[in-house]
């Protein structure tokens, strides 16, 4: 699993190429300038365990955004999203049940079995 891992203000968030590939793929596919645009990645409160993850293509941060360069990717992160964020390796899997993204958070504390709540 190559990864690169981007620290900004003592936060670290790891992007694998797997994920920094396809994340490419669906920059490429939206009409949004490929300089400015960049994924969101996000935590909000729901899902079975507390918080979910969220992740959406954007065309530029917004002015109160830390952006870290990770991967060759530009991610947008809330303030209220980045203290549940540092330490997480963001990857992409394929297997016989499916493909998506999956995220690994030293942070979390518990989580269900959909792979995408947990707790902290």
């Amino acid at each position: 699993m190559d990864a690169v891992e981007q620290t900004t203000s003592g936060i670290s968030v790891t992007v694998t190429e797997n994920a920094a590939a396809e994340v490419r793929k669906f920059i490429a596919a939206e009409d949004v300038s490929p300089e400015t645009a960049g994924l969101r990645v996000g935590v909000l409160p729901g899902g079975c365990s507390g918080f979910k993850y969220s992740l959406n293509i954007e065309e530029q941060a917004q002015d109160d955004d830390i952006v870290l360069d990770t991967a060759g990717l530009r991610l947008f992160v809330d303030g209220f999203s980045l203290q549940y964020l540092n330490g997480v390796t963001i990857d992409y899997v394929t297997s016989m049940q499916g493909s998506g993204f999956t995220f690994s958070n030293p942070n979390a504390t518990g989580g269900c079995g959909c792979g995408s709540s947990f707790t902290a």
